[in-house]
């Protein structure tokens, strides 16, 4: 096992394509890290493999501030130290869903329950017809491909050098910034196939690199769209950037703890 780095930041964002929240502790689960991606909305004009009202089709939806209700039920299972003193790697069981309410503060300073109706009717505001919206709920981290996505903080210092301005790492949307000691960039491109453990014991198989959208063109903070990113990651980086995993042993994970190889 060797080091081979740290981790930067966590994040998790409690409502897809909403605003996320840095969090000083995460556990990460087999699905996911806890509280990630919990809520969705479904449009009845999007494919059915991609059922998502995202960003994509509502840019302003980056700027709408999703808040958990009752933060303490959803920092981490509440067995968890009781599962893990079992010492035979039982799982903990997840709080119900009704623990997991959140509120939705709008860009105006509107707030809403995330089954508030009304909020439907503002995020559809200004687009079309087409796009009726359901909300979905899951303890499953509704991600676009995989539980657990990891981007370095050398590869958002690289894209801010081929881009010419200052990329904002939030843009890429990663459960884990991670800070590798080698300082290369897209160094977690070789991380596919391998196993890493973070902190403690979380462990993850990377399983592929991460195909970039329109989501990364799109400012954090005011929601306009630049798009000479994407353009750089398609002529230069084969439009990837960033990491998948899958998590084969459950665990808390905190800032600072480091990034080890197992294999």
């Amino acid at each position: 096992m060797s080091v081979i780095g740290k981790v930067g930041s966590l994040w998790r964002y409690p409502v897809k394509s909403m605003r996320g929240e840095e969090l000083q502790e995460a556990f990460v689960g087999f699905a996911g890290v806890y509280g990630d991606r919990v809520y969705a909305f479904q449009s009845a004009a999007a494919v059915k493999g991609f059922p998502y009202f995202t960003g994509r089709e509502q840019e302003s939806m980056l700027l709408y501030r999703p808040s958990f209700r009752y933060p303490e039920c959803t920092a981490k299972p509440g067995n968890l130290a009781e599962a893990e003193a079992m010492g035979s790697g039982v799982t903990a069981v997840y709080a119900d869903i009704s623990e997991f309410v959140v509120d939705v503060e709008t860009p105006a300073g509107e707030r809403f329950a995330i089954d508030d109706p009304r909020l439907i009717s503002v995020l559809r505001e200004g687009i079309d017809d087409k796009h009726h919206l359901t909300l979905l709920r899951s303890h499953r981290a509704m991600t676009d491909c995989r539980p657990v996505s990891i981007f370095s903080l050398q590869t958002v210092r690289q894209l801010s050098s081929e881009v010419g301005s200052d990329v904002d790492k939030r843009r890429f949307r990663a459960n884990i910034y991670a800070d590798f000691e080698s300082l290369n960039a897209f160094e977690e491109d070789e991380l596919v196939g391998r196993n890493l453990r973070i902190g403690a014991k979380t462990t993850i198989a990377v399983v592929n690199r991460d195909s970039r959208c329109k989501m990364i063109t799109l400012d954090p903070d005011t929601a306009r769209q630049e798009p000479e990113i994407i353009r750089r990651l398609s002529r230069d980086h084969e439009g990837k950037a960033g990491i998948y995993g899958v998590v084969v042993v459950e665990g808390t994970v905190r800032p600072g703890d480091k990034i080890a190889l197992l294999d």
